[in-house]
């Protein structure tokens, strides 16, 4: 008896197009590895223990500031432990007697100008970029889906508006305007994220404007219409779905220059107030000690370059396995 081949969902063919790419999926590893240190990242840098004993009682003063006070003030006994993360040094622990030291010993990537740990530092600031790329481009790709998918299902009077206001919105250069809004507001990661979801949306609007236009014109569509089905339905239901290929590309580039945009505007002095870790506030304090301490540019840089790389990777080999004649 011949057996028929299993039918293959399209994302299953997408998937096994993407493990092709060696490359992609060492950038997927590396994305992966950031995300677990972001989502971890208290457990493996902290100056806390993550659980002790002192008197015969276990605590874990990692998670109650209570524990961490009685562990760390008063005389200690032979008998009492700890249990320490592999980095014990918190991001904002300060030890002015052991500012800009050289990695080695205790400090594994040296110390900043404060004699803040460096590894603490990029180990929580894996949080802080991965956060800002994730909620911006997911502010954006909301609002250029909604946008898109009006103009594209509608046309007419409600493409030309919606279009010549995507135009405008291109017209102006976005960092520049991501300067000039910040400029006005106080430093907040909560404001950078809102900033960047709100002027990056443009080319997520025009590839979802262009996926409607091709699909509204299908016998689904029209089947759709007659059968009685409401717009939003049709819009939400039906030809959404078939046009989300190109905006989870344009997403993934999306979050590496969301992290590159973060780090650059740290650098200026508009990202996170301090004394939050950000990999662009640390890669910000090389330029006066660039003559010797070369440890505040090289791990931070290293750390955006890798990132906006491996995101970028995943994004080239997603759409080529989104539709193979782009390669």
């Amino acid at each position: 008896m011949i057996q028929k081949p299993r039918k293959q969902s399209y994302w299953r063919i997408v998937w096994k197009q993407f493990r092709r790419d060696r490359v992609a999926v060492a950038g997927l590893g590396l994305v992966l590895i950031l995300f677990v240190i972001a989502l971890f990242a208290p457990l493996i840098a902290n100056d806390r223990p993550l659980a002790a004993s002192l008197d015969g009682k276990v605590m874990f003063p990692i998670f109650s500031k209570e524990d961490s006070t009685r562990w760390t003030g008063g005389e200690r006994s032979v008998e009492d432990w700890a249990v320490w993360p592999p980095v014990r040094y918190g991001p904002t622990q300060i030890d002015l007697g052991a500012h800009l030291l050289p990695p080695g010993g205790g400090h594994w990537l040296g110390t900043d100008d404060r004699g803040r740990d460096v590894m603490a530092r990029m180990i929580h600031g894996t949080r802080i970029s991965l956060s800002v790329g994730f909620v911006a481009v997911s502010i954006y790709t909301v609002i250029g889906i909604f946008l898109g998918a009006l103009a594209g299902f509608y046309g007419g009077r409600v493409d030309m508006i919606i279009s010549r206001f995507i135009e405008v919105m291109m017209c102006f250069p976005t960092f520049f305007l991501i300067l000039a809004v910040l400029a006005f507001l106080p430093p907040s990661i909560y404001n950078i994220m809102i900033v960047l979801g709100l002027t990056g949306w443009t080319g997520v609007a025009r590839l979802v404007r262009g996926e409607f236009l091709k699909q509204r014109k299908i016998d689904y569509v029209s089947a759709a219409k007659v059968v009685g089905a409401s717009d939003l339905r049709i819009i939400f239901y039906h030809i959404l779905p078939n046009s989300m290929a190109p905006v989870l590309v344009s997403a993934t580039f999306g979050i590496a220059g969301a992290i590159l945009t973060e780090s650059s505007l740290a650098y200026l002095g508009f990202g996170v107030p301090p004394p939050a870790p950000s990999w662009g506030e640390i890669l910000s304090q090389s330029k006066q000690y660039i003559d010797f301490a070369w440890w505040l540019t090289l791990f931070p840089g290293a750390a955006i370059f890798l990132t906006v790389t491996a995101y970028n990777l995943v994004g080239e080999g997603l759409r080529d396995a989104v539709d193979p004649r782009l390669k």
